[in-house]
């Protein structure tokens, strides 16, 4: 008798983990939560959805034989309105995981809201590590690159020419101050100082007090942590200032090929950025863009976007082989174990801190005469492997520990 009772309970726990495990309300949804309309609408924005429905297309349109949904929100970079929609998404409209989020800030506050519910949050938009240092969770991954990745190819570029000193527009908002906390000891190892920094606000229109301190530094580098139209408002504006003619280069710590495109090659030329992907890199690259561009009226897709699409692919594989879309941690456990490969970025994996490993890039903008064409705004001129490319394992959150 108490063989068979231990037999019985045996098949009960057997039979209650296969009725959980299932596709949660017979369809996989997936919501893509950025800024639709805002500053940072061109790195993301509409073209990440497009970007997930054709990792939808290429997985085959279905998780075994499961249909695939896509829903869309713009958090207008305010983590209050991020997290109403989060929650509204996981707890009302049955969204399985969440994609993209930039905005540190908004990427922050939405941590804890889908580890307590057990959902998913896969990051391919916020530059901020905290999401694999105090901010880890096993119901989180941090897909393409980071800000400890850019700065650091972009600092070892220009600090190994030389460029010993740095002054920060630092925006005065969470992914700044982290840019500028893993800036420091990036500096010191390459022999460079900050000599000094001043924060900004967020969507400033005008840099000009900002960029008048910094051209009286007198430092070689000025530095923008920021990221977004920002970016493009600082330089524009240096221009007339006579920054870059008077010798003074920027260094473009979260800038991307969109914000070289939106400066224009004339005053952009010259400008050293980091990134985990660029169009013209190879063959896939290509013929993946131009797909893009046909169906987002001829636009090239930015890093963010193709992020999307590899994350989005790697957590419908992930899915299909567990055939669980529910529990959410078990879901990022099975994305781990999985190896990652698609066409963009290549073979890669994800580290058991959630941090998404692949080779990054260091570019030059073209000037000019050096393009040939429209879209042809940059030169690789530096590859950091993927084991080197991001911040070490041993300086990460207490997952790795309780390995």
């Amino acid at each position: 008798m108490k063989r068979l009772t231990s037999l019985m309970a045996s098949c009960a726990i057997l039979f209650a983990g296969a009725a959980n495990a299932e596709i949660s309300g017979g369809v996989v949804k997936i919501g893509i939560l950025n800024d639709q309309s805002g500053l940072m609408s061109v790195l993301h924005g509409p073209g990440s959805v497009v970007a997930a429905k054709l990792a939808i297309e290429d997985f085959g349109g279905t998780v075994n034989g499961k249909p695939i949904e896509v829903i869309v929100a713009d958090h207008q970079n305010r983590p209050d309105t991020g997290s109403e929609i989060a929650r509204r998404w996981i707890d009302v409209d049955g969204v399985d995981a969440i994609f993209d989020v930039p905005n540190s800030a908004v990427a922050i506050a939405l941590v804890d809201i889908v580890t307590q519910k057990n959902s998913v949050m896969i990051n391919t938009g916020a530059g901020t590590n905290r999401l694999t240092e105090d901010k880890c969770s096993p119901n989180t991954l941090h897909w393409n690159q980071d800000n400890w990745s850019q700065i650091n190819g972009t600092v070892s570029a220009l600090t190994s020419e030389g460029m010993d000193s740095w002054f920060f527009l630092t925006v005065d908002a969470e992914t700044g101050y982290d840019m500028e906390k893993n800036a420091q000891p990036m500096l010191e190892k390459g022999k460079a100082k900050m000599v000094g920094s001043i924060r900004y606000p967020l969507g400033t229109p005008d840099f000009s007090s900002f960029l008048l301190q910094a051209q009286a530094s007198g430092a070689k580098v000025i530095a923008i942590a920021g990221g977004g139209d920002d970016v493009n408002t600082a330089i524009k504006q240096g221009a007339e200032y006579g920054i870059q003619q008077a010798g003074q280069r920027f260094a473009t710590l979260a800038a991307y090929q969109a914000n070289m495109r939106g400066i224009g090659l004339k005053l952009a030329q010259g400008t050293v950025l980091t990134d985990s992907f660029y169009w013209d890199q190879t063959d896939a690259t290509r013929a993946f863009s131009d797909r893009f561009a046909a169906q987002f009226q001829g636009r090239k897709p930015t890093a963010h976007q193709a992020g999307v699409y590899s994350a989005v692919l790697h957590y419908l594989k992930a899915v299909s082989k567990i055939d669980e879309d529910r529990d959410g941690a078990k879901v990022v456990a099975a994305m781990k174990e999985l190896p990652t490969d698609d066409p963009l970025f290549g073979p890669g994996s994800v580290r058991e801190d959630g941090r998404k490993l692949q080779p990054m890039y260091v570019y030059q903008t073209k000037s000019p005469e050096e393009s040939k064409g429209d879209w042809d705004d940059l030169k690789l001129i530096g590859t950091i492997p993927a084991d080197e490319a991001f911040k070490p394992l041993d300086k990460s959150c207490s997952l790795v520990a309780n390995q």
